[in-house]
């Protein structure tokens, strides 16, 4: 997956990574067995995803290209293998931390 080529292509991959949380959590709610698996970092990784988008949209986001993990990374790279979506998390820390696809 490429980076993202500007910040409105940014945005909206976050808000596909918090559509992706959405819909995870939907499917769990009918599959108590998956659930756990999942419930160790959904509730921390969907609060930092909106908190990234909402910073985005109101502008206080602090920019790409700075060379810094964002702050779900830890978090990723504990549970990577059990996040149907990590290319997709992988692609914005990306970004944020290289800049922008040229």
């Amino acid at each position: 997956m490429k980076k993202a080529k500007d910040l409105n292509e940014l945005i909206d991959l976050v808000h596909e990574a918090v559509y992706e949380v959405d819909e995870l959590r939907a499917c769990l709610e009918h599959d108590d067995d998956e659930a756990a698996t999942y419930t160790p970092y959904l509730d921390s990784l969907d609060s930092m995803l909106r908190e990234l988008h909402e910073s985005m949209a109101s502008g206080k986001y602090s920019g790409v290209g700075q060379g810094a993990d964002l702050a779900f990374m830890p978090l990723f790279k504990q549970h990577e293998r059990s996040i149907p979506f990590r290319e997709l998390l992988r692609t914005i820390n990306a970004t944020h931390r290289e800049g922008y696809e040229a």
